[in-house]
C-alpha cells in the first residue's frame, strides 16, 4: 500500500534576516548578510565578537506570566510556530486538538538561562538559582511552550542533535502522519546561542571566522554563529484537502547515517549516505532536484568534504545542480538552521529562486560545484534537499518539491 503523501502548508521563521518568513526570503533574495558585530549581549573577554543576531523581536504579546517561565528559545519558537499556523490557515479546538501536535529541536538548550544562573550564583552570590530555571532551560521547553500557545494536544516532543537537528525534527513530525498518530505536525527548531559561555566555548574550537561567513570560497575562514528558529505545518494530504488548505509544497523524504568515526571530524561516506538515503525515500532519482541547500558551514574541512559527498551521491547529475550555502547571510543558527534553510529549498520551489552563497570572493578547486555566488539566480526547482551535517556525525538530509495535484 502506497504511503500517504504529506505536504506542506504553511512556513514560520525568524532569524538576523527577518522577523517572519517574507522578510527572510527577500533578504536572502537579495544576498543580503545580516553578519555583523555582536551589540545585543555582554561578551566580556571574547575575541570572537561577531555573530548573526536578531537585533529586536517583534510585539509578540506575551503575557509576562509566561515569558518568566521562558527561555529566549522558546520565545522564538512561539513567534516561529504562531506564523507557520496562521499561514496554514489552522483553527484547533476540542475536535482536532489530539490530532495536531509539534516536533520543536535546539541543539543546545536554554544557555540563556543557565549563565544566568552559574552568574547570579558563583559571582553575584546569590543564595539560589531562579525557580523556572529547569522548565526554561531544559531542551524540550520549546516544543512544550508551543504546544501550551497553539493548544495542541497531539504528539509534542523535542529532539536534539546538535546541527541536525531541525532536519531530525522534520523527519521525525512527518514519520508522526505516516505512523497515523497525527493528522498535523508543526515541525523545525529553534536555538538563542549568542551567549558568552557559548561563544567561549565555540572560540576553543578556532573554527569561528573573525569578520564574516565565506562558504565554498577559498579565502573562507569558519563559521559564524547566529540565532533564530523555523517551523513548518505538515499534514497528510488528505486531511489538507478535506479542509481547504493552500498547499504550498510537498514533503518528498528524508535520509539519515552517522558516520560512527569521531565526535567532531566530518567523513565523506556519512553525508553521502545521507543524500543517497533521502533520494531513495523521496523516489528522487538525481536528475530530477535541481537545487541542494548545503550545510555549508564556511569551514576549510566541511565545505570540501560537502562537495565531495554531493559528488558522490548525485554522480554526473552534480554538474547541473545549483547548490549555496544561506548559512553566509543568517549566520550558523545550530538547531534552528537546518529549518530556516527548508524554509529556503521550499521557497525556491515556489518562486523558482535559488538563493545565493554571499560573500563569496575566491573560487576553490576543492570546493568546484556552482555555489550561486553572491548573487539569486532564477531557475525551475522542481526539488530540492536540505543537508545538516553535526558533531557526532550524525547526518541528515530532507527533501521536498513542488506539488502536483
Amino acid at each position: 500500500m502506497a504511503k500517504p503523501r504529506i505536504v506542506i502548508t504553511g512556513l514560520g521563521g525568524i532569524c538576523a534576516l527577518g522577523t517572519d518568513v517574507p522578510s527572510i526570503w527577500a533578504s536572502m533574495r537579495a544576498g543580503t548578510s545580516a553578519i555583523g558585530p555582536i551589540t545585543t549581549t555582554p561578551l566580556h573577554e571574547l575575541k570572537v565578537k561577531t555573530g548573526a543576531e536578531i537585533k529586536q523581536l517583534p510585539d509578540h504579546g506575551l503575557e509576562h506570566r509566561r515569558l518568566v517561565t521562558m527561555d529566549r528559545f522558546s520565545v522564538l519558537a512561539i513567534i516561529a510556530a504562531r506564523e507557520a499556523a496562521k499561514q496554514a490557515g489552522l483553527v484547533i479546538d476540542e475536535s482536532n486538538t489530539g490530532r495536531v501536535g509539534a516536533v520543536i529541536g535546539a541543539g543546545i538548550a536554554g544557555w540563556e538561562t543557565i549563565e544566568d544562573n552559574y552568574r547570579g550564583i558563583l559571582l553575584e552570590g546569590r543564595p539560589r538559582a531562579s525557580i523556572f530555571s529547569v522548565p526554561r532551560g531544559m531542551t524540550g521547553a520549546p516544543a512544550g511552550q508551543v504546544s501550551m500557545d497553539l493548544g495542541l494536544r497531539g504528539p509534542v516532543y523535542g529532539v536534539t542533535s546538535a546541527c541536525s537537528t531541525a532536519n531530525h525534527s522534520i523527519a521525525s513530525a512527518a514519520d508522526q502522519l505516516l505512523l497515523g498518530r497525527a493528522e498535523v505536525m508543526l515541525a523545525g527548531g529553534t536555538e538563542a546561542p549568542l551567549i558568552w559561555g557559548i561563544l567561549k566555548a565555540w572560540e576553543a574550537l578556532r573554527v569561528l571566522a573573525k569578520d564574516t561567513c565565506r562558504p565554498f570560497s577559498a579565502d573562507r575562514e569558519g563559521l559564524v554563529i547566529g540565532e533564530g528558529a523555523g517551523v513548518l505545518v505538515l499534514e497528510t494530504l488528505d486531511h489538507a484537502l478535506a479542509r481547504g488548505a493552500t498547499i504550498i509544497a510537498e514533503y518528498a523524504g528524508s535520509g539519515m547515517s552517522a558516520d560512527a568515526t569521531d565526535i567532531v571530524a566530518p567523513t565523506v561516506e556519512g553525508p553521502t549516505a545521507a543524500m543517497i538515503n533521502c533520494l531513495a525515500d523521496a523516489g528522487l532519482k538525481p536528475e530530477d532536484v535541481d537545487y541542494v541547500n548545503a550545510h555549508g558551514t564556511g569551514t576549510k574541512a566541511n565545505d570540501q568534504i560537502e562537495t565531495q559527498a554531493i559528488r558522490r551521491a548525485f554522480g554526473p547529475a552534480a554538474d547541473r545542480l545549483s547548490v549555496s550555502s544561506t548559512k553566509s547571510m543568517h549566520g550558523h543558527c545550530f538547531g534552528a538552521t537546518a529549518a530556516i534553510e527548508l524554509i529556503a529549498c521550499v521557497k525556491s520551489i515556489t518562486d523558482g529562486i535559488v538563493p545565493p552563497t554571499a560573500n563569496y570572493r575566491v573560487p576553490d578547486p576543492t570546493c568546484d560545484l556552482d555555489v550561486t555566488p553572491n548573487e539569486a539566480r532564477h531557475r525551475e526547482v522542481r526539488a530540492a534537499l536540505s543537508n545538516a551535517f553535526a558533531f557526532g556525525g550524525t547526518n541528515s538530509t530532507v527533501a521536498v518539491k513542488a506539488y502536483r495535484p
